[in-house]
């Protein structure tokens, strides 16, 4: 799909405001509203709009602890990193999971009211035999940057 400088506008306007109005989506792409409402239904079609989300501030709630966690799994058939992925994708406190090339396999990050939940989950985990033969914790102490917002400069 190729995008041109409007659809970048587009794009950029929804991914900082899900909620923005037609006719202030209009506005910021330099169009009329319909002209920009078609563009925003093929955007979405394509599929490159995945969807529309709430940032949620949780800490303004709980508190709770953020995980990185390093993973190297025991062996590397097809079939392993199947039964892991499976086991990891299934638990709602792992909120990311990256496969990663290296002498590492995987990365999750992982959040949990406390880091005594956080050990009961990997607890669980070793007892189920889901293949991992070690793993290393690292606890986020300071959130510096968290933008989930994606940098159009590289679509464009």
């Amino acid at each position: 799909m190729r995008l041109d400088a409007i659809d970048l506008k587009i794009l950029d306007a929804v991914q900082r405001d899900g909620r923005i109005t037609k006719l202030r989506l209009a506005e910021a792409a330099g169009l009329s509203p319909t002209p920009v409402w078609l563009r925003l239904r093929r955007l979405e079609q394509s599929g490159l709009i995945a969807g529309y989300h709430a940032r949620l501030a949780p800490r303004k709630v709980t508190p709770f602890a953020a995980v990185i966690m390093e993973i190297t799994l025991s062996n590397h058939r097809q079939a392993d990193f199947d039964r892991f992925e499976r086991a990891v994708k299934a638990a709602p406190q792992v909120v990311a999971i990256w496969s990663v090339g290296g002498k590492v396999d995987y990365f999750l990050k992982i959040l949990t009211p406390d880091i005594e939940a956080y050990q009961s989950l990997v607890d669980h985990w070793l007892a189920s035999d889901i293949g991992i033969e070690r793993y290393f914790t690292y606890v986020v102490t300071r959130t510096v940057k968290d933008d989930p917002d994606f940098p159009l400069a590289l679509l464009g």
